[in-house]
């Protein structure tokens, strides 16, 4: 069958940035803004009883204005992603920045009038049958309202952050549109490359001169913008430390933690497990550069696809659409649906062209309850793998998508389980088609790919994040000692064992620079590790599917030990449950070793 390659934005406004339906949204969120204002500032919990009838549209309205602009600006989000050039994006997002810091005023108060309810009356309210299903996320709202400050303090710092800090998160997206990264090709043509392009390529198969050329390129391109970058990261920085530091606490993991739901004891044991884990990947690693047929372990070979057959490994877009469809349905017949409403209806932007940003994302559109996946397919089982793990991202959301908006605010670390288990689904699945040892070497190797990142890369990024934040506390962090201090962790993660390093990883990395995130890179490791714990009982259970579905519907609902507690029986603050998923991961490098060996 074949499948669009771009994706349907009309569906969600009709003619692009100046949709008559997305003027009149804005205006439909100032009405709604202004309106809301009015009812909470109005609301009193004494002449509410007993049924809370007030306070339950109050919460109504806070949701509905919250998927509003949400809608909205993963629409012009999308615009921007599938063309960087569009400079008018970035004015209307700023907009509906504005207009979200107004509703993020309206929380505070909120979360205010939460804390000051007597906690008996509190009590009562979420006993209230409607209110029962986010009882949860207002008993959180309102253990957040107790570090609050005043009404005026915070709704000066929200008002701030829209140029002093998500400012400084756009202007990085601006810096990247103007990296350009030099390549010659086989033939000896000359070619310039967005960041995208350059960053999609290192994945690509290519002989390993070449490879090492065009690394060192992408290096170097980063390194002409290292100043403006390095402003950048520094004041995005300083603004969420002084924001941390108003906030009561010096403590810079304390809000990622609490974004993530998640105890500092299950941190320390999963990266305790995944620093005890390094010597086995790094044997993989010297076994896998010597097939490439080489003697030294450079940074572009972690993520160079190995080459071993003669047949290329490569799908169209349509087969490896066909291929996630099947074997998502040999696991969950609801997920090969929603993967095939997905490519009929077009949520799929994954087109290789110029003017498109690095990267691949899922967002939800909560007005409409869909998704839309952004990627560049180039036809490597690395792109089917991201495909299936943006599809499993619009899963979860879509088994949630009945429930209240506050329901489902899961957070990225179980955000990366249903993605990386879809993805394990199809990683697995391409090992089992190869036909003799050397494919399937090749497709070992991709499915590898994830481990490597999690317990490498990602760990590496944590290191850096954690000591630059340690610095940031006490003084601006100048260009090369922020290489200083990504060469120091990546070394420390990599075990000193590749002989060239990425230092402007700092640089050419998004995910230090997202605004609303910080340290996005501890999630994606649990969630990896997570996700092995659910499929090996995926595996073995045969009503696996709708135990699945109930895990991702409680997601938004508890805290992450008390989810895994109650779905899986299992206690993240002890080494175990990680150390199954290693034992995973040992299996498939043994057999990767044992293939191998005879061709050394």
């Amino acid at each position: 069958m074949h499948y669009s390659e771009t994706w349907d934005l009309d569906s969600i406004f009709p003619g692009g940035l100046a949709s008559p339906a997305l003027k009149s949204k804005l205006t439909t969120l100032k009405q709604q803004l202004h309106d809301t204002q009015t009812t909470l500032t109005n609301w009193r919990a004494e002449a509410d009883t007993p049924a809370f009838d007030w306070f339950q549209q109050l919460t109504q309205d806070l949701q509905r204005l919250e998927a509003g602009l949400l809608q909205s600006q993963v629409f012009v989000v999308a615009v921007q992603s599938a063309d960087a050039s569009n400079t008018q994006a970035g004015a209307l997002l700023n907009q509906l920045y504005q207009l979200d810091n107004q509703r993020e005023n309206l929380m505070t108060q909120f979360k205010k009038k939460l804390v000051a309810l007597p906690q008996a009356t509190f009590a009562k309210i979420v006993e209230q049958p409607e209110l029962k299903p986010i009882a949860f996320n207002l008993t959180e709202m309102r253990k957040q309202g107790l570090a609050l400050l005043d009404d005026q303090t915070e709704a000066l710092i929200n008002n701030l952050a829209i140029d002093g800090f998500q400012g400084w998160s756009d202007h990085y997206d601006t810096l990247v549109n103007q990296i350009k990264v030099s390549y010659t090709d086989e033939q000896g043509t000359k070619q310039t490359l967005s960041a995208g392009q350059a960053q999609n390529m290192l994945a690509a198969a290519m002989p390993n001169q070449q490879r090492a050329d065009l690394m060192h390129n992408w290096e170097q391109a980063w390194q002409q913008q290292a100043a403006p970058m390095a402003d950048t990261l520094n004041h995005l920085a300083g603004f969420r430390l002084q924001d941390y530091k108003a906030h009561g606490t010096s403590d810079f993991l304390r809000r990622p933690l609490d974004l993530n739901r998640l105890s500092k004891d299950t941190l320390t044991t999963m990266y305790q497990v995944v620093a005890d884990s390094q010597s086995l990947l790094l044997d993989y690693l010297k076994r896998k550069v010597t097939l490439m047929g080489k003697t030294q372990l450079d940074w572009q070979d972690v993520e160079a696809p190995l080459t071993l057959s003669d047949a290329p490994q490569t799908q169209t877009y349509d087969q490896a659409a066909d291929f996630v469809i099947s074997n998502f349905a040999a696991f969950s017949p609801k997920m090969a649906k929603l993967a095939k409403y997905a490519f009929d209806h077009r949520w799929i932007e994954a087109e290789n062209r110029p003017n498109k940003r690095p990267g691949g994302y899922m967002e939800s559109l909560p007005e409409t309850k869909e998704s839309r996946i952004f990627m560049t397919f180039t036809g490597s089982p690395n792109d089917t793998a991201t495909l299936a793990h943006e599809l499993g991202h619009a899963f979860h959301s879509d088994v949630i998508k009945d429930l209240p908006l506050w329901r489902q605010d899961y957070a990225m670390n179980v955000a990366e389980t249903a993605s990386t288990f879809a993805e394990l689904i199809v990683a697995d699945a391409n090992v089992k088609t190869a036909k003799d040892t050397k494919t399937k070497l090749d497709l070992l190797d991709a499915k590898m790919q994830n481990p490597l990142a999690m317990f490498l890369d990602i760990r590496a990024r944590f290191l850096f994040e954690t000591s630059f934040y340690e610095a940031r506390q006490d003084h601006i962090v100048t260009p090369t000692e922020l290489s200083d201090l990504m060469l120091n962790a990546q070394k420390t993660a990599y075990g000193n064992a590749l002989t060239t390093y990425h230092p402007m990883f700092w640089a050419s990395k998004l995910h230090f620079y997202i605004a609303d995130t910080p340290f996005y890179n501890f999630p994606y490791t649990f969630g990896y590790l997570f996700s092995l714990g659910i499929y090996a009982q995926a595996k073995q259970q045969p009503d696996f599917e709708d135990r699945y579905i109930a895990l991702l519907r409680d997601t938004a609902n508890m805290s992450t030990e008390d989810l895994a507690k109650k779905h899986l029986g299992v206690d993240l603050t002890k080494p175990a449950f990680w150390q199954a998923g290693v034992a995973l991961i040992k299996r498939d490098i043994d057999e990767f070793m044992a293939l191998s060996a005879p061709l050394l």
